[in-house]
């Protein structure tokens, strides 16, 4: 299966047992070269994760792979905030063009005579003689 430029340059997340997997015998000594020949991996890739393992470990100063994980969940929140207001520009415009200019009102709906709406209590003929011997 050919693969495009695109497909070809989009890095892939690996599990980190793989990379632990592949790091080991970089550790025993194996050139760096040969590993990422045989695996069909970049060199850079593998070096990157050996430093990053390094970094966890503490062998190497730097932040640990945890440490980062904030930092990237802010930055990425903050990106997609500060894509909103764009998303509601847009959004403005295209009802701009669906909804004519103006604000056409739309006609109350008429509410139905008192009569109607009068709900029958079954003490309310009581109540009534009730008020009219009071009253007289």
């Amino acid at each position: 299966m050919l693969q495009t430029l695109k497909e070809a340059s989009v890095p892939r997340s690996h599990p980190a047992e793989f990379r632990h997997k592949v790091l080991a015998p970089v550790e025993a000594g194996r050139p760096v070269r040969r590993i990422a020949h045989d695996l069909g991996a970049s060199e850079q890739t593998i070096y990157v994760w050996r430093r990053q393992h390094l970094a966890d470990t503490g062998q190497l100063p730097g932040p640990a792979g945890e440490d980062q994980a904030e930092p990237v969940a802010a930055r990425r929140r903050i990106a997609e905030l500060e894509a909103e207001p764009a998303v509601h520009r847009r959004a403005a415009e295209l009802m701009g063009e669906v909804v004519p200019p103006g604000r056409e009102r739309r006609p109350r709906p008429t509410s139905p005579p008192a009569s109607e709406t009068r709900v029958e209590c079954p003490y309310r003929r009581g109540v009534e003689q009730l008020g009219s011997s009071l009253g007289s």
